[in-house]
């Protein structure tokens, strides 16, 4: 315990300063400050072969297995379980501290492949791995990400759908489900209507995965659309009859975070080559105004992996949608990987955004699981168990309720601004009466509203479930 105090000590003496550099260095921040382009530092001389083509699982794990060993000080390779065909889902990490958790400092990730014919977020996340441990001793901007973030790169959570997908099908459905033929992407827990797929090994494992890791902000990598797409997915009807209609009124579900939400899809999509202008992918297929769109507003869908992202662990998950095409020619990646290097980055950094710090009791000892809730924002946060919160914000005035089990609750006031993140380090104080009575427990929660039935039989609810069908079918 002593030696995490002197940890915690240390951050604190030296966080506020080299946060505030980082972000106040032209050459580190922002599309428009930024004095070299992604695109004119890419060496990659050292670095394992990657040819701009579609791999295999067995060439995905000899490639990864291959830069591990190349860049330990930078990598660091792990499966979080096996795929219902027992193939290793894989993540790589990628960060000047691979192997452990950087004491305040946030863990980000990127997922491809859900579906498993949905095949260029697969190999946009291995240029990427690439491109990053080859770039950091080069690019100031990289090596600044690297330093203080730790990256989580799943470049296929659907391995088995994939390999039975084929080349240069762009619209067909074949590969898109697991070896059990469930879509993943409607296989997670939901919040406004129960999900009763059956449990699937490759969301079951992503589930325990975003449990052990507190991570802050993620992005899923689609294909049949370009469009970033942000929560809500789902959205409570309170008919048969409004569920059928309101996919023809294409009605927003809105977040509490909505704001913070389409700023993080704007930030994909201007720094993409094209998704920003809204392009229609083929006649009669929408256009999206600035490349971005709120998720029920586009076509609702229930058990998405954005949400629950977002609900259950409070990481903000937007899903990226890359590609026209599904699975283009291998000759055509080159094109998708500079449409989308700048934009892969960029995201992430997004994380440095708003505002951070440690929730400590009077003892200078971290408090576990404390709620972290900002007032108007009708979502929980919860700190680790090194007692750090991340808050991704836009510029504004905020107040904060911090409480915990034992603890007086406390109300913080702070500034958010756009230059850098704003340093919040609290002290909870013990709620023990001094005559021995029981400590302060703070009001639980108000029960959330049960989800409203969705039928499961009659005209309406074979109109609707078609009609989803549908949409599924053609888009991400």
């Amino acid at each position: 315990m002593e030696a995490r105090k002197k940890l915690f000590l240390i951050y604190f003496m030296l966080a506020g300063s080299t946060f505030a550099q980082s972000f106040h260095n032209p050459s580190l921040n922002g599309a428009e400050e930024t004095s070299t382009n992604l695109g004119e530092v890419e060496s990659r001389e050292n670095a394992p072969d990657l040819e701009f083509q579609y791999h295999d699982h067995d060439q995905m794990t000899r490639y990864l297995r291959a830069v591990s060993a190349k860049y330990p000080e930078l990598t660091a390779l792990y499966s979080i379980g096996k795929s219902v065909q027992g193939r290793d889902l894989w993540v790589m990490v990628v960060s000047v501290s691979p192997y452990e958790h950087m004491i305040g400092k946030p863990d980000v990730k990127y997922v491809a492949n859900i579906h498993g014919n949905e095949a260029v977020g697969r190999e946009l996340l291995l240029h990427l791995i690439q491109y990053l441990v080859t770039s950091y001793a080069t690019d100031p901007y990289v090596k600044w990400l690297l330093d203080n973030t730790r990256i989580h790169l799943m470049p296929s959570m659907n391995p088995d759908g994939f390999a039975i997908s084929r080349e240069g099908q762009c619209d067909t459905i074949h590969g898109r489900h697991n070896a059990r033929r469930h879509d993943l992407n409607r296989n997670f827990p939901d919040f406004f209507k129960a999900n009763t797929k059956q449990p699937q090994p490759e969301t079951e494992a992503v589930k325990q995965w975003i449990s052990k890791i507190q991570f802050v902000l993620s992005g899923s990598l689609h294909g049949g659309a370009l469009v970033a797409s942000y929560p809500f997915d789902n959205t409570p009807s309170s008919s048969p009859l409004q569920a059928v209609f309101q996919n023809y009124e294409h009605t927003p579900s809105i977040s509490p975070d909505d704001d913070v939400f389409k700023h993080l899809s704007l930030v994909y999509s201007k720094n993409h080559a094209k998704m920003s202008r809204g392009v229609s992918c083929k006649s009669g297929s929408p256009r999206f105004e600035n490349g971005i769109t709120n998720g029920a507003a586009w076509y609702p869908l229930t058990g998405g992996m954005q949400d629950y992202n977002y609900l259950w662990h409070g990481c903000m998950e937007v899903t990226l949608e890359i590609s026209c095409c599904k699975y283009p020619p291998a000759h055509e990646l080159p094109k998708y990987w500079q449409d989308n290097k700048q934009s892969l980055i960029k995201y992430l950094a997004e994380v440095h955004r708003g505002a951070h710090g440690f929730v400590m009791d009077e003892n200078n000892n971290p408090v576990e699981r404390a709620a972290i809730k900002i007032k108007g924002r009708d979502v929980n946060y919860h700190t680790t168990n090194f007692g750090e919160f991340w808050r991704i914000l836009l510029p504004g005035t905020y107040r904060m309720d911090i409480s915990a089990e034992g603890y007086l609750p406390q109300e913080v006031e702070f500034i958010v601004i756009d230059s850098h993140p704003t340093l919040l380090n609290v002290t909870l104080r013990s709620a023990k009466r001094i005559d021995g009575g029981p400590y302060y427990r703070p009001l639980p929660p108000p029960p959330r509203a049960p989800p409203v039935p969705t039928p499961s039989t009659g005209i309406f609810a074979s109109l609707t479930n078609s009609f989803n069908n549908m949409v599924s079918n053609f888009f991400g």
